[in-house]
C-alpha cells in the first residue's frame, strides 16, 4: 500500500471513528479513557494521524458495539446524520436546565417544611 493510500485509509477510518463518538454523544476523553490511552493518542487516531492496527480497532469497534468491518466500511456521507457539536452541548445544556429546576424544586421544598417548623414552634 502506497503512502497516498494508506494516508487516505488512515483519515477515511478516523472520520468514521469521529462520526460514531459524535454519535453516541462521547467526548474523545471518554474513549480514550475506555482504550486506556491518552487523548492526544486517540486525537491522532480520529485525525489519522496513527495508523491503527486491528487490534486497535477491535477494541474501538467493542466500544462502538459494531464489527470491524462496519467500522471500515461507514461511509462518510453520515457525517449528515452524525449530530453536530452544537446538537451536543444543546443536550447537555438541556439536561442541567432539568437539574437546576430539580434543585430548585427541593430548595422550595426545604423552605416551606422550615417556615412550617418554624410556625409551630412560635
Amino acid at each position: 500500500m502506497n503512502d497516498l493510500t494508506k494516508r487516505t485509509a488512515n483519515k477515511s477510518v478516523g472520520k468514521s471513528i469521529r462520526i460514531l463518538r459524535h454519535q453516541h454523544g462521547w467526548s474523545q476523553e471518554d474513549i480514550a479513557n475506555r482504550l486506556g490511552i491518552s487523548i492526544p493518542a486517540f486525537s491522532k487516531i480520529e485525525t489519522g494521524v496513527t495508523d491503527v492496527n486491528l487490534s486497535r480497532l477491535e477494541q474501538i469497534a467493542n466500544i462502538y458495539e459494531v464489527s470491524v468491518v462496519q467500522l471500515l466500511a461507514v461511509d462518510n456521507d453520515q457525517s449528515e446524520a452524525a449530530p453536530t457539536h452544537l446538537n451536543v452541548i444543546q443536550k447537555k445544556l438541556n439536561d442541567r436546565e432539568a437539574e437546576i429546576a430539580s434543585l430548585q424544586r427541593k430548595v422550595i421544598e426545604l423552605y416551606e417544611e422550615l417556615r412550617t417548623k418554624a410556625s409551630v414552634a412560635v
